[in-house]
């Protein structure tokens, strides 16, 4: 049954705009979700539930007017269509409005949809993820396993006669695994997920992923600390693609950029980085976790090209940035639910693959940093300058990765820092997290090739 069905979407979308507006819109979405976690060797938690609403949306006078209701049905929806018209004021009636044919999404390709697996199975899936952990060695202290499914269905119509609708199924699992030996206490830390079903676990088992946050954590605590000081880095593709989405990334997206609030205001057709590098947003990878057919404003999403061999190309739109800048969007209007309203937010964010063999940027250095796993931090996306710790660092020494080291951070410049880069490697590596803008959470992935950076400044020992 479509979310629509209940109702005349035309006449709501009329009644939204009878005070004027440049567009109305209509988002509505049906959600079920499952989440399990396990800790300290029991389920803490078990949630399901279903969240069904929708929100109404007037653009006028480049400014938003927005409210939602969990009621999907005419009398409620033209409540809320007269609630936010009465706050446009000063305007005129748009008149008829017409809706163009429904597009449908076709979905990316689920093998073994959650909602075909049994709440016991998903409970085990987290049980071998929390036995692997613990047997792991006896020096992990806790272990935490998360597991979450959703199936969200979602519809939005708007006045210039866009329909789109759009099903998703998703899925993440979460290891994390706290290590002591003495005073020293070290975590490690392992996602999986995507638009996809319980196939994900063929090729990674619940088993590997715990395996890799355990050792990750055991490793650390015999790791020395790292050196401070400038030195040479190389960012490993296994580390994710934090420092693209982070220190540049978030500065691409076009409200920031045209409030003022990023370092690349005004900078497009300029160089902002080295000509290695080419950074693309893309909302089209099959099965990535921040892919989708449409945004959350009927949008087709797309393959954008932000920077191309050092040039600044383009923003990430939505359709509100786009009218303030003259431009398309470019189907980055995305929301975390009918809750919120839709402003620009990133996909799959990457730098893309160069030409250099991933051994050849290691061997090129001397001596400096490995960093295999990058950690969470701190960026101002006004001027650039961030902080990032790393959660799995290893020393160069003499050509080749030594002994692990713990403790490092990395502190910088990102626009400094891009057109610093001078080695690019073929291979790319994705990782995947929730982006927090604006009090909205969203799925995103990210991803980069080995990258060398011939100096940065690395925070440790002194």
């Amino acid at each position: 049954m479509g979310l629509f069905e209940d109702f005349d979407p035309e006449k709501v979308l009329r009644k939204a705009l009878k005070n004027g507006g440049e567009l109305s819109e209509i988002y509505a979405e049906d959600t079920s979700t499952t989440s399990i976690v396990l800790e300290e060797d029991k389920i803490e938690n078990i949630l399901g539930g279903r969240d069904r609403g929708c929100g109404i949306r007037v653009i006028a006078g480049l400014k938003t007017f927005y409210a939602y209701t969990n009621s999907i049905n005419e009398a409620s929806l033209l409540e809320l269509a007269e609630m936010v018209s009465a706050a446009v004021k000063n305007g005129q009636d748009r008149g008829d409005v017409h809706l163009k044919g429904k597009e449908v999404a076709p979905g990316f390709k689920i093998i073994t949809p959650p909602g075909d697996v049994s709440l016991n199975d998903k409970v085990e899936l987290t049980k071998r993820g929390n036995s692997a952990m613990r047997g792991f060695d006896k020096r992990i202290i806790q272990a935490k396993v998360v597991y979450g499914d959703a199936f969200k269905k979602m519809a939005t119509v708007n006045s210039l006669g866009d329909w789109a609708e759009e099903d998703k199924s998703s899925i993440i699992y979460i290891c994390q695994a706290v290590a002591m030996d003495g005073e020293v206490i070290q975590t490690g830390y392992e996602p999986l997920g995507g638009l996809l079903g319980l196939e994900v676990f063929n090729d990674n088992p619940p088993e590997k992923i715990a395996e890799a946050a355990a050792k990750r954590a055991v490793m650390m605590l015999s790791a020395r600390k790292a050196p401070g000081g400038r030195m040479s880095v190389i960012l490993s593709s296994e580390a994710g693609g934090t420092m693209i989405h982070e220190a540049v990334g978030h500065g691409l997206e076009a409200d920031l950029a045209g409030e003022g609030l990023s370092v690349y205001k005004g900078k497009l057709g300029e160089q902002v980085a080295s000509e290695l590098i080419t950074v693309i947003d893309d909302g089209t990878i099959d099965n990535k976790r921040g892919s989708g057919f449409f945004d959350s404003e009927a949008t087709h999403t797309q393959k954008t090209v932000l920077v191309e061999n050092g040039i600044l190309k383009s923003y990430m739109y939505d359709r509100l940035s786009a009218m303030k800048m003259g431009a398309k969007s470019t189907g980055n209007g995305r929301r975390e639910s009918y809750q919120h309203r839709p402003i620009p937010r990133m996909t799959n964010t990457m730098i893309a693959p160069g030409k250099s063999d991933p051994k050849d940027v290691v061997s090129s250095i001397e001596n400096g940093l490995y960093v295999k796993k990058m950690g969470g931090g701190q960026v101002n996306t006004v001027n650039g300058d961030f902080v990032f710790e790393v959660t799995e660092g290893y020393m160069v020494e003499n050509g080749e990765i030594g002994e692990p080291v713990r403790g490092a951070t990395l502190t910088g410049n990102g626009p400094k820092v891009l057109n610093e880069i001078d080695m690019v490697a073929s291979d790319l590596g994705f990782g995947i997290g929730t982006c927090g803008k604006d009090g909205q959470g969203v799925p995103v992935a990210d991803a980069q090739p080995t990258l060398r950076i011939p100096e940065i400044t690395v925070g440790g020992a002194v």
